[in-house]
């Protein structure tokens, strides 16, 4: 039996994705992603179908680009819902990161999009960066029924804050922490059971299970298998198409790591995450601050270039209408051969 088949005993299994192609190929039980994984996919030229419909949406309704993006998000999140049997996670824009109100109205605008596309919100999460303005976006839309995805999440505090605004899953960053870390330490490379990364999120695995916490753990942003591996166990873990072959092609024992039995019996302290204490904490943790900005500006980023890309588009059909010669227009003399 695969690795990949003996990791799909304990955690559910997560296409880390916006190429549903390869979501076919290893059939995982839910999706997610995010502006950089969308813009890559968007560029492939096999995609290009998916992204003239979304531009012609944009251009049918006369709206911002803004929309283009949202309507973008929701196609690819439909079409990959005709394959997942589960949920997708769709981002709202990382520039919202630090306004609860925009955040809520983004999350709310594709929820109905998905709604408006015979898509139940019952398969959708919107992920949302885990800032103090974020938790409570979360909050919020918990309590309106829509599902949230808490990502950009490297330390406990946001964890546990995240947990308390009800969140239904959030996602740790392995391989983000395990990045800074290497370079913190001058290193180039973390063995798997050694890593930060993977010691961050069965941390906060710990900590859920002691205290009994719904909230579920999605592990996210893996560099290589060997912290899949490591945290065989976790409620779910979202995996890269490349990641999940070198999986499946790979035989031998696969051990469960995480265990909700082992974390009862820890001695963990439990944490009151009030604002104070939330900003307090993951201003100490100068890892989880520097990755947090990092990974807004990345996501913002990506997000302008996929405007840009769109935007190009825009301006090659318009060129092309304007050049191509009116059919059936012609003068009535030409029309009749005179």
């Amino acid at each position: 039996m695969s690795l990949l088949d003996q990791l799909k005993q304990y955690t559910k299994v997560v296409a880390d994705t916006g190429d549903f192609k390869a979501i076919e190929k290893y059939k995982p039980i839910d999706s997610t992603t995010n502006p950089s994984l969308i813009l890559k996919a968007a560029t492939d030229p096999k995609y290009k179908a998916t992204m003239n419909e979304a531009a012609a949406a944009c251009r049918q309704s006369k709206e911002e680009i803004d929309h283009c993006i949202d309507t973008l998000s929701v196609k690819f999140g439909t079409e990959i819902l005709k394959i997942v049997p589960g949920r997708v996670s769709t981002e709202v824009d990382a520039r919202l990161s630090f306004d609860t109100d925009a955040t809520v109205a983004k999350a709310r605008k594709l929820v109905g999009l998905y709604e408006k596309a015979g898509i139940g919100r019952e398969r959708v999460l919107i992920k949302i960066a885990s800032t103090w303005e974020g938790v409570r976006a979360c909050e919020i839309l918990e309590q309106q029924g829509i599902h949230c995805n808490m990502t950009l999440l490297f330390s406990l505090v946001q964890a546990i804050a995240c947990a308390d605004a009800n969140a239904t899953i959030i996602s740790p960053f392995v391989g983000r922490i395990m990045d800074w870390y290497k370079k913190e330490r001058g290193v180039d490379s973390i063995p798997p059971a050694e890593d930060p990364g993977v010691s961050s999120v069965a941390a906060i695995y710990n900590y859920y299970k002691k205290f009994n916490i719904k909230t579920n753990i999605m592990g996210a942003s893996f560099r290589n298998s060997g912290e899949i591996i490591e945290l065989a166990g976790c409620d779910l873990l979202t995996v890269s198409p490349a990641l999940l072959e070198e999986l499946e092609n790979k035989d031998g024992n696969l051990e469960r790591k995480l265990k909700p039995e082992t974390a009862v019996n820890m001695d963990i302290k439990k944490i009151h995450a009030d604002e104070k204490t939330f900003r307090w904490l993951l201003n100490e943790d100068a890892m989880a601050t520097e990755k947090l900005a990092q990974g807004i500006r990345a996501f913002t980023a990506d997000l302008i270039r996929l405007e840009e890309y769109l935007r190009g588009m825009q301006d090659e059909e318009l060129t092309s209408r304007t050049r191509s010669p009116r059919r059936g227009k012609g003068s009535r003399r030409a029309r009749e051969g005179k």
